[in-house]
């Protein structure tokens, strides 16, 4: 028998509990590239950057962002990289089909490897890529704010290494850390140059707010870029604890994903109603199903994690599978 959390049933379309805010006033910043904006404290410390709007519907990002510009803030050290990312997606938000900006052309987390950049195939999020590449770039230490398709709770993608993880542990929140496989269909912004070397000193987090649409995802996603201001000593804790909304999870659980499960063709289907983080208790257990292809639990007490309901795609990952590990 599944082991599930209680959250509204993943065939019910969310309500959209947000209000997407105007971010037209931050199109014009100081940094030579529309909805960037670098705040230089004049003072050594780290390139810390925050990122809005990977994808069009994810609204908790652009609210957090919109919040923390009207804060006033100029950082104690370093510098900090403030960026909108697919805005013209998120033009494109319509209430009445909510799920139609999250991209343009393509996903904009998919296409961060060089080869991609450099290469001659043109989009309009590859051409909003180059352009913020400068600054992801430059960054030491980066927040990308994501929020997710069905009801879950707060995930924080740390990312291929070790390191993302003793990251967000130094963060303290969300609850639940995940540590994955990346993506086959190609490499996300958090991954990027030394981000992904378990050599290099930069590091990277994506936090998963909840679902797109929840209120709850908003004061997650403030909680998380106040926290990460702190963390990172673009402010002090006096600043910090002025305006934290949520109490930290008693315990930090780690998932360790060791595989991701793609459609092989639009067929793909799960076998039974899934939730995210859902266990599955026992092996060999039948969860989907693409075309003749089934697909089992390997091991005890698997973790579903991000599955979507949506129809799959040849080559889209409809769910990651792994364990807790404590």
């Amino acid at each position: 028998m599944m082991a599930t959390s209680h959250l509204p049933s993943p065939t019910m379309q969310p309500q959209i509990e947000l209000t997407p805010p105007d971010i037209s006033r931050y199109q014009h910043g100081n940094s030579g590239v529309d909805f960037v904006h670098v705040l230089d404290s004049g003072l050594a410390g780290p390139n810390v950057m925050i990122q809005a709007l990977t994808h069009g519907n994810e609204l908790c990002g652009a609210i957090a962002l919109d919040w923390l510009f009207q804060q006033d803030l100029t950082p104690k050290a370093g510098k900090l990289i403030l960026s909108f990312a697919n805005v013209e997606a998120y033009r494109r938000f319509d209430p009445a089909d909510p799920n139609a900006s999250r991209c343009v052309d393509e996903d904009l987390n998919r296409v961060w490897d060089d080869a991609t950049l450099n290469g001659t195939r043109d989009s309009l999020e590859l051409r909003r890529a180059r352009a913020m590449r400068p600054f992801v770039d430059a960054a030491d230490l980066l927040l990308d704010i994501h929020s997710m398709q069905d009801a879950c709770r707060p995930l924080m993608v740390c990312g291929l290494l070790d390191k993302g993880a003793a990251f967000a542990r130094q963060l303290g929140m969300p609850g639940d850390l995940l540590i994955d496989t990346g993506h086959p269909s190609g490499l996300r912004m958090r991954d990027r140059g030394g981000f992904g070397d378990p050599d290099s000193a930069k590091n990277a987090l994506l936090i998963e707010c909840g679902q797109h649409w929840e209120a709850a995802s908003a004061d997650v996603a403030i909680d998380s870029v106040v926290r990460f201001l702190r963390l990172t000593g673009i402010v002090d804790a006096a600043w910090a604890e002025q305006r934290l909304r949520l109490p930290l999870p008693e315990r930090q659980h780690l998932i360790r994903v060791n595989e991701a499960i793609t459609a092989l063709s639009g067929d793909f289907r799960f076998r039974f109603p899934v939730r995210g983080l859902d266990v599955i208790p026992k092996a060999g257990t039948v969860f989907a199903q693409d075309g003749d292809t089934i697909f089992k639990t390997a091991y005890d007490n698997t973790v579903l994690v991000m599955p979507t309901q949506k129809h799959g795609k040849p080559g889209n990952t409809m769910v990651r599978l792994g364990r807790f590990e404590d």
